[in-house]
């Protein structure tokens, strides 16, 4: 590793550090999609290092969240300090709108740069992938996406919608980017009459209650099902999985911007990693292990994704999606 600075800017960089320390203290204001028991445990884990610091937080669907916040920009008082999102497509539309501030003392050693923002104005904390859930029932089991195509999935498949899910629509681009043909992938699965409506919630229970029997859904929701004795199984296909990155940022108007780069720091470190494990999730750290019922990280394939480019080609990749599903 190569390391070449001035002793001027090392010195500021130094004071930097130790003026964000002191100052992680009073207000920090924190806008989340979390489900409302992880962002408890995470705002309670962040306090009890921060003591200093006290959270307010609300909680609520990534486009309600956005919808807030976009309203009390337009009124001039914009209230978060700092975002915990679901999805990167989701900041780069706010990073392209010189919404978020960028942290270049973020430290990223531990962390892949293709999940990060080269720009350091978001930091991916965790890994939430797609993969194929499957009825023990179901006459095959599935080991590739192309196995969804096959005759015996006919007429059984779910998945949700990308036409109504930010995380959806990232899976079907991932897809596309990556498997050979394309958009001719999901042509093949509307022939093959894959049900795409709802949510990962409803596909799981379709998979499980045996109305389908094969469906595209997020890792930890199987995982946690089949512990609990349902009749499913988790496949993470030979190809790679899709990955969402549940994204943290600092935004430009922050009151206090020192608590949220604190915050930052805290999610992104060691403790605040191994939180996510307890919590069911694969940590966006590469040096803390994952939970139980995974595999070890060398065996799951994270597929590229371009966020920018993804928001760049939202409309289209719609409107090719609803196409190729009705051929």
């Amino acid at each position: 590793m190569r390391i070449s600075f001035a002793a001027g800017p090392l010195f500021a960089l130094a004071l930097g550090f130790a003026s964000a320390a002191v100052a992680a203290e009073g207000k920090l204001v924190l806008y989340t999609s979390q489900p409302n028991t992880d962002a408890q445990q995470t705002v309670d884990a962040f306090t009890a290092k921060n003591p200093g610091v006290k959270v307010e937080w609300v909680r609520d669907g990534t486009p309600k969240i956005l919808a807030k916040l976009r309203a009390e920009i337009e009124a001039g008082q914009p209230q978060a300090d700092v975002l915990l999102i679901a999805d990167v497509v989701t900041m780069e539309g706010l990073k392209k709108e010189g919404r978020l501030l960028a942290y270049p003392q973020a430290d990223l050693a531990a962390f892949d740069p293709a999940i990060m923002d080269k720009d350091r104005t978001w930091f991916s904390t965790k890994l939430i992938t797609t993969g194929i859930v499957y009825n023990t029932k179901a006459p095959i089991v599935p080991k590739s996406w192309r196995d969804l195509a096959r005759p015996e999935a006919k007429g059984l498949i779910a998945m949700p919608s990308p036409l109504a899910s930010g995380a959806a629509l990232i899976h079907t681009v991932s897809l596309v980017e990556n498997l050979p043909g394309g958009w001719d992938y999901f042509t093949a699965l509307g022939a093959n009459g894959a049900q795409a409506t709802g949510g990962n919630g409803d596909v799981l229970k379709a998979v499980a209650g045996g109305d389908k029997l094969y469906g595209m859904v997020v890792d930890f929701m199987a995982i946690r099902e089949k512990a609990k004795g349902a009749p499913v199984a988790f496949v993470f296909p030979a190809e790679g999985v899709s990955a969402v990155t549940e994204p943290v940022a600092i935004l430009k108007t922050a009151r206090n911007p020192d608590a949220a780069r604190a915050f930052v720091d805290f999610v992104l470190s060691p403790e605040g990693q191994t939180l996510e494990v307890g919590q069911g999730y694969i940590p966006a750290r590469a040096d803390v292990a994952l939970p139980a019922g995974y595999p070890p990280r060398s065996e799951i394939k994270i597929l590229a994704f371009d966020a920018a480019k993804a928001l760049a080609e939202e409309k289209a990749n719609k409107e090719k999606f609803s196409d190729a599903m009705s051929r």
